[in-house]
Parts: structure tokens; sequence; C-alpha cells
């Protein structure tokens, strides 16, 4: 069994600030404990936007505080998302984000990470994988 609390993962390598300076995110469970799946808490802070594409990566989000308008770049399609609101990007759709609030969800990776992603210049996290 693991019991692990944001507050443990503070400041720690868990705790992942992207390059980018639009989001943070907490990397509650990752590929080294092999349960199959990651679990993170991820804020994207108002007034940016960030595009991402998860072309290795099945994601799905569920809001927990803040609203966010949603795009799927490829259909210009927009989801207002707000909490108690899921998206899953099944078809691993380009996407972009832009928080009007702070944005607070709860996001799950299949495959799951490794906790060192970050997105490419594409919107990518890449397929890194932990040794043994």
């Amino acid at each position: 069994m693991i019991v692990r609390s944001l507050k443990d993962i503070e400041n720690t390598e868990r705790h992942v600030k992207a390059a980018s300076g639009t989001w943070e995110s907490k990397r509650i469970v990752l590929a080294k404990e092999k349960v199959g799946f990651s679990l993170h808490e991820t804020v994207l802070y108002a007034g940016t936007e960030t595009s991402m594409w998860y072309a290795n990566h099945i994601e799905a989000v569920l809001c927990v505080e803040g609203e966010a308008e949603l795009t799927n770049d490829e259909t210009g399609e927009t989801h207002w998302i707000e909490p108690g609101t899921m998206y899953l990007l099944d078809g691993h759709e380009r996407h972009t984000m832009r928080p009007k609030t702070d944005f607070r969800c709860v996001c799950v990776f299949n495959p799951p990470v490794t906790g060192r992603e970050d997105h490419d210049e594409n919107g990518v996290y890449p397929l890194l994988t932990e040794e043994g």
C-alpha cells in the first residue's frame, strides 16, 4: 500500500515546474510504482496558454478548481472546463488550455510517466521508461 500526500511531494523531484512557466505538477503516482498509470495534481496558471499533444499517452483530466477554455486544435471546437468537468484525450488530440483563473486538476496518464517529462516544442511528452 502506498500513502502519499501532496505536502510530501512539494519541492521534491516529483514536483515538476514546466520550462514554459505556465504550469506545475505534483506527480503522485509514477511509472516506478508499476501500477500501469500515473496520477498527478496539476495547476495551470491564470492568463497563460499551453498547447499540448499527448502523442504517446492517453490522458484523463478532472477539474477540481478554477476555470479554463479547452480548444481541440484539430477541429477548433472549444469547451468550458470548470470544477466537476472531465475531459479525456482518447484520440491523442492536439489541444490548448487557456485558464481564466488558476486551474487545478487531477490527471491520469497511460502509459504512466516517469516524472521527468516536460512538453517539447510540439507540446508532446516523450515516451520515457523506467529501467528495470
